[in-house]
């Protein structure tokens, strides 16, 4: 028996990867965490349900949605553009952290975990949120609504939802241009 092998090229927060020979059934966390050291997304449930491990593709028409790396192949995102928890941060010219977004700089002014092991997912999730209301904002009246459809399918063990809720409600209702006034 032999496992076949394809060729992989993407990009990953804003590099190109690839092409790299991947075996045909290698989930993408698998290819982040051996391949390329990228560590962040994480494996919980390992059946797509807790979504630890999302990570973000952007999508030529400018949008971006959540994908659960621990059941979906590398080879889905052959030739598409990935964004993973480790892309979030501005790095300098030596790759070392020099600002936090938005997201993680409130998730840690709300000390919004415990472990943490669920973190990654719920950054991307709220960073997807972010992008999309950007695009269409949100009535005030519905900005509570729009968080928890974003969060739902995150499970945090540690229980730590409120302080996740809370952090991103500041960012939205913080960030200019994401919430319009109900009328």
């Amino acid at each position: 028996m032999s496992i076949h092998s394809k060729p992989l090229s993407l990009q990953i927060n804003g590099k190109p990867v690839g092409p790299v020979s991947v075996p045909e059934g290698l989930m993408m966390i698998d290819f982040l965490h051996e391949y390329l050291d990228l560590t962040g997304s994480r494996l919980g449930c390992g059946q797509g349900i807790c979504h630890a491990c999302v990570v973000i593709l952007d999508k030529p028409d400018g949008t971006s949605e959540e994908v659960r790396s621990c059941i979906t192949g590398a080879l889905f995102f052959d030739a598409k553009k990935v964004r993973t928890v480790e892309g979030h941060a501005r790095r300098n010219d030596k790759g070392e952290v020099v600002a936090l977004s938005p997201v993680q700089q409130k998730f840690l002014e709300h000390y919004s975990f415990q472990c943490g092991y669920c973190t990654p997912g719920f950054v991307n999730a709220a960073t997807v949120l972010l992008e999309r209301l950007k695009r269409a904002p949100v009535a005030r009246d519905q900005v509570e609504h729009a968080i928890t459809a974003a969060l739902d399918p995150h499970i945090c063990r540690c229980t730590g939802y409120v302080r996740y809720f809370e952090a991103v409600k500041e960012v939205v209702l913080g960030t200019p241009g994401l919430v319009k006034e109900s009328k």
